[in-house]
């Protein structure tokens, strides 16, 4: 008789310091087998907060080292976007909804959060599905959904327009930032000075879009990638995994996390995000820069649901860098960890950010100064 998992079940045993241990010394074995340095950048920034909860980076011999990369859609989020999202917020007869961390994110003008105070009426929900109950209960305001994040997060929002289309509802708009993982693994390794031997990848953009979305970097760019979960063991397996492939001179994408990652993904998923969205022709990183094809927007037929096109004439489209101590950029472009910055857990803090690696759960910055006692 089928019964449905506890959450217990799901992570029960990927947390058990024994097997943790046991993995940690059949890496210290097969490093051995390995005579250079290998940097292993994960991608995401959920898998830097395990690395460094539990203390991974701690276990792995002197000649493995993690890497931290620009998964994380709140740091990478250019100050021009949160501008963009500050101006609409201070319109007559809006509400603004976004996604967690980002009412804390600061742009030009400071953070939503501070937006808030000075009257703007800034909300951030669980679940884009939230939006329809908020836009029910204000028929008079127009409700904008600021969306962030990678492909994991793109079906929700689809999922979300196409209610709004079903029910004719007339009073929510969308500013879209979602943005794809592929074009800056590209970007980074385009670049001769990168110093990435193997990618860790997320395992949640891959039941969306599936492990065949990184199939170009071992063949393109001889980088090993595994698909990994975000448990302690997770991790510690997908370095083992990469570090087979280095000493048996193989290079592939494989899948640790195969409970739930398979080669194609969800295609219901799929097909719903290219029912709305398109590449859009460039998108700026936070600290990286222009990144051709790496985000999405609205197809042009439902422009009329586009928070862009509706305030065109108001949003602001000038370029604004980072504060000239922070570096967030070398950050994640996995040159650089936050210990190295001079302004990190001085002036820069959770409760007072200079930079966007500081300000979001899954930052880098915020995992070394949550967990900066395991350093």
């Amino acid at each position: 008789m089928s019964r449905e998992l506890g959450l217990k079940e799901l992570y029960f045993g990927f947390r058990d310091p024994r097997i943790i241990k046991a993995y940690a010394k059949l890496i210290e074995q097969e490093a051995q087998k390995i005579p250079h340095e290998v940097n292993i950048m994960e991608v995401c920034g959920g898998h830097t907060h395990t690395i460094m909860k539990y203390g991974l980076n701690q276990l792995l011999p002197k000649n493995v080292k993690f890497v931290h990369g620009p998964g994380c859609p709140v740091c990478i989020m250019p100050k021009e976007r949160i501008d963009h999202a500050y101006v609409l917020s201070e319109q007559k007869d809006v509400i603004l909804i976004t996604l967690g961390d980002m009412i804390k994110v600061p742009g030009s003008h400071g953070t939503l959060q501070d937006a808030r105070a000075k009257g703007s009426d800034v909300r951030f929900v669980y679940s884009p599905m939230d939006t329809l109950k908020i836009a029910a209960q204000n028929p008079d305001k127009t409700v904008i959904f600021f969306a962030i994040g990678f492909e994991t997060t793109t079906p929700m929002t689809a999922a979300l327009i196409n209610q709004v289309i079903e029910k004719r509802i007339t009073n929510i708009l969308f500013h879209i930032n979602h943005v794809t993982v592929p074009e800056p693994m590209r970007v980074l390794l385009d670049d001769e000075t990168n110093k990435i031997d193997a990618f860790i990848g997320p395992a949640h953009v891959s039941v969306i879009s599936g492990s065949k979305i990184y199939d170009e970097f071992p063949r393109d760019y001889k980088k090993p990638l595994v698909v990994s979960g975000f448990e302690p063991v997770d991790v510690m397996k997908s370095v083992l995994m990469i570090l087979k492939q280095l000493s048996e001179e193989r290079c592939e994408v494989e899948v640790e996390y195969s409970r739930s990652v398979t080669h194609n993904g969800n295609t219901e998923a799929q097909k719903l995000n290219n029912m709305y969205f398109e590449k859009r022709e460039h998108f700026r990183w936070r600290g990286i820069g222009d990144i051709a094809k790496s985000a999405l927007k609205l197809k042009d037929e439902y422009g009329q649901l586009d928070a862009e096109v509706f305030y065109k004439e108001i949003l602001p489209n000038e370029k604004i860098d980072d504060h000239r101590l922070c570096i967030c950029g070398d950050i994640l472009k996995g040159k650089a960890n936050p210990v190295e910055c001079k302004v990190f857990g001085k002036a820069c803090t959770p409760s007072s950010p200079l930079g966007s690696c500081m300000v979001s759960s899954e930052g880098a910055c915020a995992a070394y100064y949550k967990y900066g006692n395991l350093l």
